[in-house]
């Protein structure tokens, strides 16, 4: 249809007022269209702060993106082209919050997608904004289009290699060498299966991560960050992969899991732990009330055998444990021998130290001791005071753990009681919690069984050897 015309509602509604005038005598007002509406301009926000808590993204002093966690990153955000005034909040243990980046004002211009990161560490106080932009276009078809980012602040300058699964980096050439903050702008591949290997700059053999084989879907606009490794293994980065709807992180592909065994069943001896039926055990000797420390194995399916230390009796057979990459786990022998109710059960732990706040997790590991409350107080005065878990049952096969609660760093009262009661069975305990900290206490029995309960300490909590 030639000659049509696109106007906005206002115009169209001022031309049918002028239309319905027309049979006045005097001619028509000249009216003049409103300008065009602001062009769009489109941002995406990364959390790429390893050491920081989650965080709130305010525009023009209003929240736009709210409790964003490490390693998360935005959809993209169309906004009209204009001058915004961008602050970053960590939100803190106690709710309250802390401006960590700007406010400041930065100009974000028509077509144009601008990455927005917070990098840097809050530990040292060098938590700041790294922002770039690109032209706001579309990836030719049949491309992926990426562009990588040094955002790891404790790594040094790194070669980026993208290869086809397999490849001879000697014989290959690096995309990109890249120091702190430093970005690669965008590229295009075919997409298809590529590998990801970072390397030390100009030590091609000195590779320091490797992504395996990942797919790069026809179409997909990715931003990939290396950012500081607080999952498992030996690599000192991991890939924050964004892709326009949010992110994932993607650990190396050798990071392994992350597992410690713990003796907490108050009845038994020193025990020995064997591993996949092997001639040896892999763990001799360990006492009640101790630990390992975290021992990297490799994604995949288990066997444990629990025997008195010496080898015999035994006490577990096959127990079966598989292990996913970045897991880190605690096992727990936890039960009574006397009664057979001795077995492993599992504990999730955190892996992430965050400078603003101290992380604790309480367990109920004795089976003596029946349900409990769990007091975290300021003082030793639990007249007034609720309970923060209440009524926490013992439970061999799946044992119970409050989960990693976060504090402000502050000194701190636990105790803990029979459910329903404010009498003492462990503690009042006095602990001082740091920023940072990660703290995990277990309730288990007294040594040789029965009551009254103790608590077993560790991470930061275990006593010095």
């Amino acid at each position: 249809m030639n000659g049509i015309t696109k106007y906005s509602i206002p115009v169209l509604a001022v031309l049918m007022l002028a239309a319905c005038d027309s049979d006045n005598d005097d001619a028509a007002p000249v009216v003049e269209p409103p300008p065009p509406p602001p062009a769009s301009t489109y941002v995406r926000v990364h959390h790429s702060v390893a050491d920081a808590p989650d965080v709130n993204v305010l525009l023009d002093g209003e929240i736009a993106l709210e409790a964003v966690p490490f390693g998360a990153s935005s959809g993209v955000i169309e906004l009209e082209e204009a001058t915004y005034s961008i602050q970053v909040d960590g939100i803190l243990a106690d709710e309250t919050t802390a401006t960590v980046i700007g406010p400041a004002d930065v100009e974000l211009n028509a077509d144009m997608r601008y990455e927005v990161f917070a990098v840097g560490k809050v530990g040292d106080e060098s938590i700041a904004p790294l922002i770039f932009a690109n032209d706001y276009t579309a990836v030719s078809s049949g491309n992926t289009r990426v562009e990588v980012v040094h955002a790891a602040p404790d790594a040094p300058p790194v070669d980026v290699y993208v290869t086809t699964p397999g490849a001879d980096l000697s014989a290959e050439s690096a995309v990109t060498t890249l120091a702190f903050s430093d970005n690669s702008g965008q590229v295009e591949v075919p997409a298809g299966d590529y590998q990801v290997r970072i390397t030390v700059a100009g030590e091609p053999a000195s590779v320091v991560y490797d992504s395996g084989t990942l797919t790069l879907a026809d179409g997909a606009d990715l931003v990939v960050a290396a950012v500081a490794n607080t999952m498992t293994g030996d690599s000192p980065v991991m890939l924050q992969v964004a892709d326009g709807e949010g992110a994932v992180l993607v650990p190396d592909v050798d990071a392994g899991a992350d597992i410690r065994v713990v003796h907490a069943s108050a009845d038994a001896p020193a025990v020995d732990v064997t591993v996949n039926n092997a001639a040896e055990p892999a763990i001799p000797g360990l006492q009640f009330l101790s630990a390992t420390d975290f021992i990297n194995l490799p994604a995949g399916d288990y066997l444990f055998d629990v025997a008195a230390a010496g080898g015999d009796p035994l006490v577990l057979d096959d127990v079966p444990l598989t292990l996913a990459t970045s897991d880190q786990l605690s096992v727990y022998a936890v039960g009574a021998l006397s009664d057979s109710s001795l077995t492993l059960a599992v504990i999730s732990d955190m892996q992430r130290r965050i400078a603003t706040e101290a992380q604790i997790q309480l367990v109920h590991a004795s089976p003596s001791a029946g349900n409990v409350d769990i007091y975290v107080t300021t003082t030793e005065d639990l007249t007034d005071a609720t309970p923060a878990f209440a009524d926490v049952p013992f439970a061999a096969t799946a044992l119970v753990s409050t989960g990693y609660v976060s504090l402000p760093p502050g000194d701190y009262v636990v105790t803990v009681t029979a459910a329903g009661t404010t009498t003492p069975a462990i503690g009042p305990v006095n602990l001082t919690l740091e920023g940072g900290g990660i703290y995990t206490a277990a309730a288990v029995d007294a040594t040789g069984g029965g009551l009254p309960p103790q608590l077993l300490l560790l991470d930061d909590l275990a006593p010095a050897m």
